[in-house]
This record gives structure tokens, sequence and C-alpha cells, in this order.
């Protein structure tokens, strides 16, 4: 799980000026944020205030008093039903669960159910529907079987609307049903779904095309696998697996051959 504080963008009338701030902050540039902070005019007193808490994220570590007060500012940030309460709350969920030495993803994961059941449109819900899906993946203790586990998570697709937010819990669904070793045919369809919507951070293009090619080939879908090896071979014909890809193109398509199929 991606531990920091996340580039928030600005709202309201201040949002030319905080954007050169958040993109310090995104860049782990601290010294360069609150710089350029202090030159930022025609804030509200929320916005200054969220700002602030922010950029108190960025101050490692975050101990004792400290972040009580955090956690206190942010909780009366997230009263009402503006943006900015949906931003303080999202907050208050990656405080539990990033900034504690303990984190607390209990705390975490109530908090991103809070923040979907009162700002369900907001981006920050969404965000946080991916961040809550993560930490019920692997960190939460409930429930205890893998299924559950994964249907549970998957369920939380529904309220996603943002398509780059779904592609992003989908992958982490189709790996975590790799990791707890569940069936491949429940496995590819998100693989599959976040592959298309493409635009995966931190995730060579290719090396995902291969990989459902290769479990396609394991789950015995022959043709989807041969239509993934066939890709790979048309979209990535400098890679320094393409051998490898035709040797095993040219296994699949001879034992298609052997068992009747095309």
């Amino acid at each position: 799980m991606q531990a920091g504080v996340s580039c928030i963008p600005a709202v309201g009338s201040a949002a030319s000026e905080l954007a050169e701030v958040w993109n310090y902050v995104a860049n782990s540039q601290p010294v360069e944020a609150r710089s350029a902070l202090r030159l930022v005019e025609l804030i509200d007193s929320r916005e200054r205030a969220l700002a602030d808490v922010i950029m108190a994220l960025t101050r490692l570590p975050i101990t004792g008093d400290r972040l009580r007060a955090l956690d206190l500012s942010l909780t009366g940030l997230a009263v009402g039903s503006d943006d900015i309460s949906a931003q303080a709350l999202y907050l208050r969920a990656r405080l539990h669960q990033v900034h504690l030495a303990s984190p607390n993803y209990a705390r975490a994961g109530e908090l991103y159910r809070e923040l979907a059941k009162r700002h369900p449109a907001s981006h920050w819900a969404q965000l946080g529907l991916v961040k809550l899906g993560l930490i019920a993946l692997y960190a939460l203790t409930e429930p205890v079987d893998a299924a559950d586990r994964l249907a549970e998570v998957t369920a939380l697709l529904d309220a996603i609307t943002e398509p780059a937010l779904r592609r992003d819990l989908q992958i982490q669904i189709g790996w975590a049903g790799l990791f707890y070793d569940r069936p491949l045919d429940e496995v590819l369809p998100h693989l599959i779904a976040a592959e298309r919507e493409g635009g995966l951070f931190g995730l060579i293009p290719e090396d995902l095309v291969l990989q459902i090619g290769e479990l396609s080939q394991r789950a015995g879908n022959f043709e989807q696998a041969r239509s993934y090896f066939e890709r790979f071979l048309r979209e990535y014909p400098v890679s320094l697996r393409r051998y490898s890809v035709e040797q095993r193109l040219l296994e699949l398509v001879r034992r298609m051959k052997v068992e009747g199929g095309s």
C-alpha cells in the first residue's frame, strides 16, 4: 500500500494559485511547497486550514500531540457537505492508514465507508473506496475466507464511476485473486478490464498483456491466450521477450490443432 500524502487539487477561487503547491507535495518537495503556499492569496479560511493540514502531513514523523491535533483539525473540517469536507474526511482515513506508527486499518476502513456514504459522488469518496479495497484485500482481519474477502471488495466497484479508479481497483482485485490462488476464471476478467482501460501507473503495459496471455493459457482459454500473445508480438516488436512469446505461440497453436482447435 502506498504511503504518503496524495496530491490534493485545489478547490474554489485559489485553484490556480494552489496547483503549484500540490505539485510540489506530489513530488516530495515539502520545502518548496511550503514556500509556494506562503505566496497564495485569496483563499478562504477553510481552504487555508485544509492546506495547513496537508502541509503538516509532509513533516515527518507525525506522532503524539501533533497527530492528535491534525486529526482534530480534520474532524472539524469534515463537517459539512462541500468538497473540503470530503477531502478532510479522506485525509482523516489516510492519517489512520499511513501516518500512525502502527496503522489502524480498521479505523481507516470505517472512515472510508463514512466518506462513501456522505459524499458518494465525490472524487474523494471514490478514491477512498480504492484505498478501502486495498486494505480490505490484505490488512483487515474480516472476512477470513479469501473468496468472501474478494467478493466484498468486488462489490465496491458498483459505487465507483470514475473509469481510472475502477481500473485501479480491478487490477488490485485481479492480483489479489492470484495471491489467494483463486480460480483463473475469476481473476482474468479483472485483469482484462484493467488492461483495456490502460494508463496503469508504475506498470509496463506489455507485462500485463503477456500476463493475461499466460494466465489465459493456464486457464485453458486458448483462443484468448493466442489473441494476447499475437497482440504482444504486434504491439511490442522490440521486446526482449519477443522470441520467447513466439515460441509459446507456436506451441499453443500446435496444441490447439491437436485438441481440435482452429
